[in-house]
């Protein structure tokens, strides 16, 4: 039997478990680059996804606790959507995907891992990058660190704060 090392996951199985919502920062910014958040903006953030289904899988999310897009204040709606295009930039440069898959999931029965607070994923996508072992195993092997990959993002997202843009590549 061949063995597959995460030792990372360790952390989370024998860690403590939030009580809090993940996805209610404080307004300290002090612990951003333990939560591996990437941008703050006006009324939402960028966070890396810390079990991603790929690398550079990013979480783009409202600060208010709310749980369907129909709640969103129209300014709110806005500012995730510009988001979600210069993440894609950001993405699309760092990694060079094939593609990017961007979802958001409403409810349990969607899929909603954290239902209480709604959330958009975006994550890029390469041909094949679903391999055989995801189809025979259910397991993602993930090629980069992912402090590795938020040192590769991170100086991106200051870019997209000191010149407020980012353009996505056609």
């Amino acid at each position: 039997m061949k063995q597959l090392w995460c030792p990372w996951r360790i952390d989370y199985i024998l860690g403590p478990k939030p009580d809090a919502c993940v996805f209610c920062l404080p307004d300290s910014r002090v612990d951003d680059e333990k939560r591996y958040v990437l941008h703050r903006g006006k009324e939402a953030f960028v966070v890396m996804n810390i079990f991603p289904y790929a690398n550079g899988h990013l979480l783009i999310t409202p600060y208010r606790h709310v749980m369907n897009i129909c709640d969103l204040t129209e300014s709110e709606a806005f500012e995730i959507m510009r988001l979600l295009q210069r993440c894609t930039a950001i993405v699309q440069k760092a990694f060079s995907p094939q593609g990017v898959n961007i979802g958001l999931n409403i409810g349990e029965a969607a899929g909603a891992g954290i239902r209480e607070h709604m959330h958009f994923h975006l994550v890029p996508r390469w041909n094949g990058d679903s391999s055989f072992m995801a189809v025979l195993d259910e397991v993602r092997v993930m090629p980069e660190h992912l402090r590795s990959t938020y040192d590769k993002l991170k100086p991106l997202f200051a870019e997209l704060e000191q010149t407020g843009g980012v353009s996505c590549a056609s």
